[in-house]
């Protein structure tokens, strides 16, 4: 049945409501994709921070940069996801580990920066323990990075994991998931029934677009927060000086007016 006001995306070749299913399939994509990006963001946070190590921690991590990178990403999802299997862990993992070098040169390119730092170098040299030195020095200015590279990560393992299932490498097709339903209606286009394709398709590709646009938000923030910060601040600390300046003032008038 086409799209209509009782089922506003019509139903599948079952009868089945496919609004119900298309919501269904993308609350199970957010928490498989959800899971993913968060174990790709430990492990690109982890890398990073070894390779602060000393020079041999950093040659194994930027070799290992180098190497996953150097890979088609597709190739290499597909790989991982026959290694560990089609299941939801196997999805995980196969994400996870397919997404991390990305994060972690740009971790690591950004804690090489701050270990560079004066006040990085004296706190070494007060005799600062490693883990108090990150602790208060490192990952206070490195955690906002790290959040905006996970939103930022989060649309692009979405598509990835409804780009697996589709080409049969992902989950099973009797699981909800993106992948899945379009995969199925891709049988069934030839017949005339176009909404099994467009409406889940439609609202994949809306739920990308406002999760980019919030990453992009968080990004401009984090890089712009301090600045319109202190503009706003001094907008409104202007107006509250100009009483506090009468009334200081007004005693300096009056005591020059009577030693007059």
């Amino acid at each position: 049945m086409a799209p209509s006001l009782t089922y506003l995306f019509g139903t599948d070749w079952l009868g089945r409501d496919l609004f119900s299913r298309s919501l269904k399939a993308l609350v199970s994509s957010f928490y498989i994709g959800g899971m993913a990006v968060i174990l790709s963001c430990t492990i690109a946070l982890m890398m990073a921070m070894l390779a602060l190590v000393n020079r041999y921690f950093r040659w194994s991590v930027d070799l290992l940069v180098d190497l996953f990178m150097s890979l088609p990403h597709l190739l290499l999802l597909i790989l991982l996801a026959l290694v560990f299997g089609g299941d939801q862990q196997g999805l995980v993992m196969a994400i996870a580990l397919s997404h991390w070098p990305r994060l972690t040169r740009l971790l690591r390119f950004e804690m090489q920066a701050i270990a560079n730092t004066p006040y990085f170098q004296l706190a070494k040299q007060f005799g600062h323990s490693p883990l108090v030195i990150i602790k208060r020095h490192m990952l206070p200015h490195v955690l906002p990075q790290w959040f905006v590279g996970a939103l930022l990560l989060f649309p692009h393992a979405l598509t990835h994991m409804a780009a697996l299932t589709f080409l049969g490498f992902g989950l099973d097709p009797s699981t909800p998931s993106m992948g899945a339903l379009l995969s199925q209606a891709s049988q069934y286009l030839l017949t005339g029934m176009w909404w099994l394709a467009l409406c889940p398709g439609g609202l994949l590709l809306i739920s990308l677009l406002m999760l980019s646009y919030l990453a992009n938000c968080v990004l401009k923030i984090v890089r712009e927060g301090p600045q319109t910060a202190t503009t706003s601040t001094n907008r409104k600390v202007k107006p509250d000086l100009q009483p506090c300046i009468k009334v200081a003032v007004k005693p300096v008038i009056a005591a020059g007016v009577k030693g007059a």
